[in-house]
């Protein structure tokens, strides 16, 4: 099943996903993030406790206050959370201090799965505020992930062209699958992205073959290559389209977001 179209799904929530760390999930968050705001307001909910999402948009761990622990845990209202980014039409929720601990103390709430669409329904007219709500999600597939698969429209799954990406990526398309049946009939997988690719690097090719091969046109035509701009723009609190808007990363990041776009109008 296609994504479902902004006007059918306004704003549109969606989650950043793999249980795999490292495969470069926060980053595309980040930086999809920031292609998207070029035309459309954006709001990215750090969900993920190491907190990377917020740093990579310059809000360091000791500035972060109050986050989405406070909006998912203490029930704390969206419009006291939202934060400014490098982005004027890109706003952040960041991840509090007290968000590693929100696992054990979800399990013991009320709905504890459905916390942040409770949440976000909560305001609606904020929430509506927004064109596309994106959601990092922590590397595991633990109740802050549960929580945002239950709340997106549909997951986007960046993949790392690796030895063992097929595995990998098969176990978060089986948690979809369940997630769908039993909490949210309406989830549907917005696509594969491949990250690190590495033309020189006959593995790559390999893994992405492989991934298409398997999951047809649900995998993205742009890939994202291994690029040292991407790697060092979190440093510095910004996407890497902010921090050189003319690198490799950059332009594959430019090209995921209009693509994305596109695959929308068609759907």
């Amino acid at each position: 099943m296609p994504a479902p179209r902004p006007d059918r799904a306004h704003p549109r929530v969606i989650a950043f996903a793999n249980q795999k760390g490292g495969v470069g999930k926060t980053t595309t968050a980040i930086n999809l993030a920031t292609v998207l705001a070029a035309q459309h307001k954006v709001l990215l909910l750090d969900l993920d406790p190491q907190g990377n999402a917020s740093t990579g948009l310059g809000i360091e761990r000791a500035d972060r206050g109050a986050g989405t622990y406070a909006l998912l845990v203490d029930g704390r209202p969206l419009a006291e959370l939202l934060r400014p980014t490098p982005v004027p039409t890109l706003q952040l929720v960041p991840a509090d201090a007290d968000l590693a601990g929100a696992e054990v103390e979800l399990v013991a709430m009320e709905d504890r799965e459905r916390r942040l669409t409770q949440a976000l329904a909560a305001d609606p007219a904020l929430r509506d505020s927004f064109d596309y709500i994106l959601l990092d999600c922590p590397p595991s597939l633990g109740l802050l992930t549960l929580n945002a698969l239950v709340a997106a429209h549909s997951v986007l799954v960046p993949l790392q062209t690796e030895f063992f990406a097929l595995e990998g990526v098969s176990q978060i398309t089986q948690t979809i699958e369940r997630v769908k049946r039993a909490l949210n009939p309406g989830l549907a997988l917005e696509g594969i992205l491949l990250t690190m690719y590495d033309r020189r690097n006959n593995l790559s090719e390999l893994v992405a073959q492989d991934v298409r091969g398997f999951f047809k046109d649900k995998v993205f035509e742009t890939v994202i290559p291994r690029n040292i701009r991407i790697s060092e723009a979190p440093s510095h609190g910004l996407p890497v389209s902010l921090y050189d808007a003319r690198s490799p990363g950059a332009q594959a990041y430019a090209a995921l977001g209009a693509e994305m776009l596109r695959r929308e109008k068609r759907a």
